[in-house]
């Protein structure tokens, strides 16, 4: 538990931006933040880790499966599942890995996924959402989504869905959605209207990325509420500025100029880890985090979501998934 003085510098830091999402956060934070989860915290227990492949999602199924549990590692592509799958051997020899394709950006696909899960796994411990796209045009998933929209909040609210009863038979199970900091640049105002799905006007990547981790956050906190009966945990967080293809590939300007001080993969996933396995991570619900801390949701009241836009998104997401938002 952190003092007043470190919880102080701790805030500092994270206001900072600049050193709390590089690589210096996690290395002046780790001498106060809260302990790491008992090495064999999820032994017998089953993980879904989405967007395994690489970056994140593969550092966090790596960090997953040191901790014991079978992580079944879900993308779009068995070649590159595979790859990844040998990866995490090699720094964790005995990980127990299962390769699954699935694409959750499309809603037939996973419910498909969701029923063959099911069967095999009566009781699943956690969902991480990791998987995501930031494309550079306008692209659209089986159903008409708009591709960020559909990778990033309609699908994972689908499959969580689907395998809510799974979830519900486990002892302690979590959803760890892996939202963004630059969540924070894109509040649910009046400037998403009705063209949640960015069919108007010119695409903007960043912007579209940006909202969709928006909506996450909104998502995590009204799965938390809708799911508090089950005693499912569901929290959001961001891993800071981590040196992975997602920003790499994508913002390859900015990977340039800060590459120095981006964090490693596994310094972005520690969080993930922690929320996956720790009896702590349980004693709340709904929070976002970073660095094994909740994080406020907004820098600035200004920059606070407007409500009725906000339950319009919830509407529309939920409706988009199949799902009926009253019940949240």
């Amino acid at each position: 538990m952190p003092s007043a003085l470190t919880s102080v510098l701790d805030t500092a830091l994270d206001k900072s931006v600049l050193l709390g999402y590089s690589s210096i956060g996690p290395a002046l934070r780790r001498r106060w933040w809260p302990g790491d989860p008992d090495p064999r915290a999820l032994v017998g227990r089953h993980v879904v880790v989405t967007g395994a492949s690489s970056g994140l999602g593969r550092a966090a199924a790596a960090g997953i499966a040191r901790l014991g549990a079978t992580v079944h590692l879900v993308g779009r592509d068995a070649e590159r599942l595979e790859s990844s799958a040998a990866e995490i051997r090699r720094d964790v020899p005995d990980a127990d890995l299962l390769g699954e394709v699935c694409d959750v950006s499309d809603l037939d696909d996973v419910r498909a996924y969701a029923a063959g899960l099911r069967q095999q796994v009566p009781a699943l411990h956690a969902i991480v959402h990791d998987a995501g796209v930031m494309p550079p045009r306008r692209t659209e998933s089986a159903q008409g989504h708009e591709a960020a929209l559909a990778t990033h909040v309609i699908g994972p609210l689908r499959l969580t869905e689907e395998l809510r009863t799974s979830l519900a038979a486990a002892e302690s199970p979590r959803v760890v959605i892996v939202s963004s900091g630059g969540m924070y640049s894109a509040p649910l105002d009046d400037t998403i209207g009705d063209d949640i799905e960015y069919e108007r006007g010119d695409y903007e990547a960043v912007r579209a990325y940006a909202r969709t981790k928006r909506i996450q956050v909104t998502m995590a906190e009204l799965l938390a509420r809708r799911y508090a009966a089950d005693g499912i945990t569901v929290h959001s967080m961001h891993p800071g500025w981590a040196a992975t293809p997602g920003v790499t590939d994508s913002l390859p300007r900015f990977a340039k100029v800060a590459g120095p001080i981006l964090r490693s993969p596994e310094q972005g996933a520690d969080t993930i880890v922690w929320l996956t396995a720790s009896p702590e991570a349980t004693a709340s619900s709904g929070l976002f985090w970073s660095d094994r801390r909740p994080r406020p949701t907004y820098f600035l009241p200004r920059h606070a979501d407007d409500p009725s836009v906000r339950r319009a998104v919830w509407a529309y997401v939920c409706g988009a998934a199949g799902i009926d938002h009253l019940r949240a």
